[in-house]
């Protein structure tokens, strides 16, 4: 044979990989140096051996679950739940699950995994709505940027949390005269000879008596938790005009939440696989106990009793709002149409079967939601009976924490229209870092609690991260074939970059930043998204072409289970989904952060960062069109049509339908024959 070249190894370049890995004459040395043997995000039992799979299917399962699972599975749905007639509330969130929910997120899984492409090579599907893809990985960009910081900030709450008393728990030296933990209302009462006079309700109350209402005079206060949260966490400026100095200590942990993020993503889903088994799970291990020691409270019946107990008010079910807001989270919740879905789906074996998967995630996260009530009621209807208040009333509370960022009494709180924030899936950090921190702080070893909170906030928010930085690099390992031997160095360059970026998040200066960003570019852009992937797929790329490709992965179903997913993604979801676009702009305003208006060129940095992720779209879409050859019309055909290598990624799975397509493997086959690799096979050496 000598310098002949072999035939057969050329069939497919996995079997050259396997004979690195297996051939007895290829020391272990020799294969760790020879690029095409030593690959750190792919196994020799994957499948696919270029782009690598999952090394279990628990591998995936989890990290779709800790991606999807998040803030507002713990804080939104609860407050939602109450808000909108407690058990009630459960109808439409159901029946929106199955109409919007689920049709998207399984749409997305599919079409990741059948063609192992990211978020922006799927469409090769449909060319024209390439810039959809580059959307969504531009708007995870973004997101990426400052979500580390919210898992900097926990990471510094739970360093904070080895102390005792907390140091949230008092009004200490670095508190103002405004910081009180007990409300400094006056009131104006008429003494005994006749008089108006003026005193302090908590000196009615030491006398069993009560203030009327409209007899009482509001003495803005703020709680120890929310000092603490401004003053020595975030050390918060007056605005967005002053940035001040890097806030070390957030600084230092941003450093530390990339370190994590880069430690478990440095062999791709290989090693952030195994994270999750922790990642994933734990949050859970802490809702339960959270949810147990919650249980045993004095109080703790009537807030789950309020929560989801016999109070559930159905008439609710005739009001628009509720509709709304459940089609709202359950939208943004299953973490749909941001790209991170279509990313991990893409490390699946092609015959995966995606639809029980899909099934799987979106029922554990609706469950999860359910579950994370009651730990939370449970807390707050123990607080409502320590402070002798209805449970309406301390929930209403806390959530205007969330809506306002200042901690005045409930009473005088203006209501406000809900604005989402959807990564975050909680509207603000109220509930997250000041108003159950306070609450934690009453509880007999709060220290512990806290600790087992803001670890369980942690790994909430790592799962999210690990899904979106493997997103980013998906796409770019995907659109540039030379960094697919380079994940270390591009996962390691990427976060360098990202930190480098979001340093400004960690200035006095940096909640601002971190709510500009979330309130421009996490909200109606992956709105447009996802109608236009719903379009793109169902009417352009074609719903039967897309169920067929579906059926070559899981095989053959009957025409009426099809049925209800053609009504969805043809109609129903694209319907439900124009309706939340159209009332996220009729509904939206301006950022602001409590009561801190942002200046004109904050909002006009924010336009342009929307602009700048949508712009992607139409700029795409011409650029492919000039590209087309022949008439206007001819054009117009040619790129809504899919490109040559369309299809799944490897030829075995091919098939008759795609028998003609030139996929991934030919393009990087000729490549392979036209480079000369050595490998020892026996006792020959063997050109390739």
């Amino acid at each position: 044979m000598g310098k002949n070249t072999l035939p057969v190894v050329a069939d497919r370049p996995d079997k050259m990989i396997d004979l690195c890995f297996k051939n007895p004459a290829v020391s272990e040395s020799e294969k760790k140096t020879t690029d095409l043997c030593h690959d750190p995000h792919t196994a020799k039992n994957d499948e696919n051996v270029e782009r690598g799979n999952w090394s279990s299917k628990t591998d995936y399962l989890l990290s779709m679950v800790g991606y999807a699972v998040g803030l507002g599975n713990v804080w939104r749905f609860p407050y939602l739940a109450y808000k909108n007639g407690g058990g009630a509330f459960l109808i439409p969130y159901t029946i929106m699950l199955a109409l919007a929910g689920l049709p998207l997120f399984f749409l997305e899984c599919s079409f990741g995994q059948f063609t192992s492409q990211g978020p922006v090579s799927v469409w090769k599907a449909v060319p024209i709505l390439q810039g959809v893809g580059i959307t969504m990985v531009i708007v995870s960009t973004f997101v990426a940027i400052y979500y580390n910081c919210i898992i900097a900030y926990s990471i510094y709450y739970l360093f904070a949390s080895f102390q005792s008393p907390l140091p949230w728990s008092d009004c200490y030296d670095w508190s103002d005269k405004n910081c009180s933990k007990f409300p400094n209302d006056l009131c104006n009462v008429t003494s005994e000879v006749g008089r108006f006079i003026v005193v302090n309700t908590t000196w009615l109350s030491n006398k069993n008596e009560t203030c009327p209402k409209q007899n009482v005079i509001p003495v803005p206060v703020q709680n120890p938790s929310e000092q603490y949260w401004d003053k020595v966490a975030l050390r918060r400026s007056s605005g967005l005009d002053e940035t001040g100095e890097v806030v070390w200590h957030l600084a230092l942990c941003l450093l530390l939440s990339w370190i994590i993020v880069g430690a478990a993503l440095y062999k791709g889903i290989k090693s952030s696989g195994k994270v999750v088994y922790f990642t994933a799970t734990f949050p859970y291990v802490v809702l339960l106990i959270l949810l147990v020691r919650g249980a045993t409270l004095e109080g703790a019946g009537e807030g789950i009793e309020y929560y989801i107990g016999t109070q559930s008010n159905f008439s609710k079910l005739a009001e628009a709002e509720v509709w709304k807001d459940a089609a709202t989270q359950i939208f943004y919740s299953l973490s749909t149409a941001w790209g991170g879905l279509m990313a991990l789906s893409s490390y699946n074996k092609f015959h995966n079967n995606c639809y029980s998967d899909s099934i799987i995630v979106c029922v554990t996260n609706c469950g999860t939601s359910v579950f994370a009530g009651f730990a939370v009621f449970s807390v707050l209807g123990h607080i409502a009976h320590v402070s002798k208040k209805p449970v309406s009333e301390v929930a209403q509370s806390a959530q205007m924490l969330v809506f306002n960022e200042t901690l005045k009494t409930y009473r005088h709180q203006a209501s406000r229209t809900l604005i989402r924030h959807p990564w975050l899936r909680c509207s603000s950090f109220g509930l997250a870092f000041i108003a159950y921190p306070e609450a934690l702080s009453k509880l007999p070893v709060s220290p512990l609690w806290s600790v087992l909170f803001f670890v369980m906030l942690l790994t909430l928010g790592l799962d999210s991260q690990f899904a979106i930085m493997e997103t980013i690099t998906t796409t770019l390992q995907d659109e540039f074939k030379f960094l697919k031997s380079k994940r270390i160095y591009v996962t390691f360059i990427a976060c360098i970059l990202l930190f480098l970026l979001g340093l400004p998040c960690v200035t006095r200066a940096g909640i601002y930043w971190v709510n500009l960003i979330d309130h421009f570019c996490a909200g109606w852009i992956i709105l447009i998204a996802a109608v236009l992937e719903l379009i793109g797929i169902g009417y352009i790329y074609g719903g039967n072409r897309f169920i067929k490709d579906i059926e070559m992965m899981i095989g053959e179903k009957n025409w009426y289970f099809w049925l209800w997913w053609r009504a969805c993604w043809y109609i129903i979801s694209p319907l439900v989904l124009i309706a939340i676009l159209i009332w996220s702009l009729i509904t939206f305003t301006s950022p602001s952060y409590g009561s801190v208006v942002y200046p004109d060129w904050g909002t006009s940095i924010g336009w342009c960062m929307t602009a700048f992720c949508l712009s992607w779209i139409p700029i795409i879409a011409l650029v492919k069109t000039v590209k087309a050859k022949g008439s206007l019309w001819q054009r117009i055909r040619t790129v809504c049509s899919p490109t040559a290598d369309w299809g799944p990624y490897l030829e075995c799975h091919r098939g008759d339908r795609y028998i003609h397509q030139q996929c991934a493997w030919d393009q990087n086959l000729k490549k392979l024959r036209e480079t000369k690799v050595s490998v020892i096979i026996n006792d020959y050496n063997t050109q390739l």
